[in-house]
């Protein structure tokens, strides 16, 4: 890990700064400000503490204190995390998405605001360049990882922390993030194999840093997003405070009945305004090209037909407007076949649009979609159903805003 380079914090600085004004404020000519842009020459090392000191500090306090809380968003995907907090008031202070798609998406969905901090790599970054927050917000990806290196330490009377347990994997960088700067509360969501991951050692090794090495007050749940959205999606919430708190799941108010896909559909009716390439014409008709063709739709059928002999239950979800659908998933691009959608017996089956498919996720429809039908696909199955985490924010926002007020009154 390394601090922010001084080509990071230039970058930063421009969002506030045009090139003459840095220049005056670094005491350089304007010309070497833009050489070190196009990288014709590296600025000097020094550069860093100089922009730390004429140009930053990053995170405008002002800015801040019109909002309630503030928060950073890791591994933020396109950004349905930031999009539930932010509903309850929540302010956005730094993001780390690798992805150059997603983050595509995410810089078209959320403007680069004076105070915002957008990162890429975030095992790059030094945690102390992290600014101060609230609320660690973090859909981490999960990789392997083993109790069996923690265990065997115990056994030579080594000692051990989260770094040992974790290095290696990205939840790491969530625990270095946490222990540095030590937010008020933190929130991780998972798939619900997280769970049951290597017979459960890879939640108890979570638990464990959460719980023990970072001292954190730490409740999860399992929530099925299908009471939400028409979608059956169960995904693992893992909330912690770091001091005692009267948190209870049984706050959230689930709806006992959830929607179907007539909710999320293009009606195709002419009640919907078109969105080329999705929808065409004054009746908002749905493109062609999101019909499967005659040999996809062909090999499908005999694919779940061979796996029915067998007795397995492989095959493809063929739903209808009355329909909660299969998990949509990262791979739906590649040929739709756990969402396809009856267009009729005598008709070959669709795949959803992508417009529908951030519909199935939750997210509005003045969120958009700058990327490609393959890529928008990816980016929507790796997604949180926005609603869920919205309600859990709705819970999580009065304790983390209660603690924010009484530590500006005794301070």
């Amino acid at each position: 890990m390394h601090s922010l380079q001084p080509l990071d914090l230039l970058r930063q600085a421009r969002v506030r700064y045009n090139q003459n004004e840095i220049a005056v404020l670094l005491g350089v000519d304007v010309r070497t400000v833009r050489r070190w842009e196009v990288r014709d020459t590296e600025p000097p090392h020094y550069l860093a503490d100089a922009i730390r000191q004429r140009l930053l500090p990053l995170v405008d306090t002002d800015a801040i204190n019109q909002h309630p809380f503030t928060f950073i968003d890791l591994f933020a995907g396109i950004g349905g995390i930031r999009l539930g907090f932010e509903a309850h008031g929540g302010h956005c202070l730094f993001t780390s998405e690798w992805n150059s798609f997603s983050q595509k998406t995410y810089l078209a969905n959320f403007p680069h605001d004076t105070d915002h901090v957008f990162v890429g790599d975030i095992t790059t970054i030094d945690e102390n360049d992290v600014p101060n927050h609230d609320i660690l917000l973090a859909g981490f990806p999960c990789q392997p990882f083993s109790i069996a290196g923690v265990s065997k330490k115990n056994a030579l009377g080594r000692p051990h922390g989260f770094e040992c347990a974790t290095q290696g994997t990205l939840f790491f960088d969530v625990a270095r993030i946490i222990a540095a700067k030590q937010p008020k509360a933190f929130m991780l969501e998972n798939v619900k194999n997280l769970l049951s991951h290597d017979k459960g050692n890879t939640f108890k090794v979570i638990l464990q840093t959460l719980r023990d090495e970072l001292g954190y007050e730490v409740h999860y749940k399992v929530i099925d997003g299908q009471r939400f959205v028409p979608q059956h999606r169960e995904r693992i919430i893992i909330m912690g405070f770091r001091d005692k708190t009267d948190f209870s799941w049984d706050d959230l108010q689930i709806p006992a009945i959830g929607p179907r896909l007539s909710s999320i559909l293009h009606p195709e009716d002419g009640s919907e305004t078109p969105e080329e390439p999705y929808t065409t014409g004054t009746q908002a008709i749905i493109n062609s090209k999101y019909t499967l063709t005659a040999n996809l739709w062909t090999y499908l059928q005999a694919y779940a037909a061979k796996h029915r002999a067998a007795g397995n239950g492989f095959g493809f979800g063929l739903v209808d407007a009355d329909s909660v659908a299969r998990t949509l998933s990262a791979r739906y691009h590649k040929d739709g076949s756990e969402i396809l959608v009856s267009q009729g017996e005598s008709k070959r089956p669709r795949r959803l649009t992508p417009r529908e498919c951030a519909r199935l996720m939750g997210f509005p429809d003045t969120f958009q979609i700058p990327v490609s039908d393959t890529q928008a696909y990816r980016q929507f199955g790796n997604s949180v159903v926005m609603p869920v985490i919205r309600e859990v924010a709705r819970i999580v926002a009065p304790k983390i805003i209660k603690k924010t007020r009484i530590h500006q009154i005794n301070h």
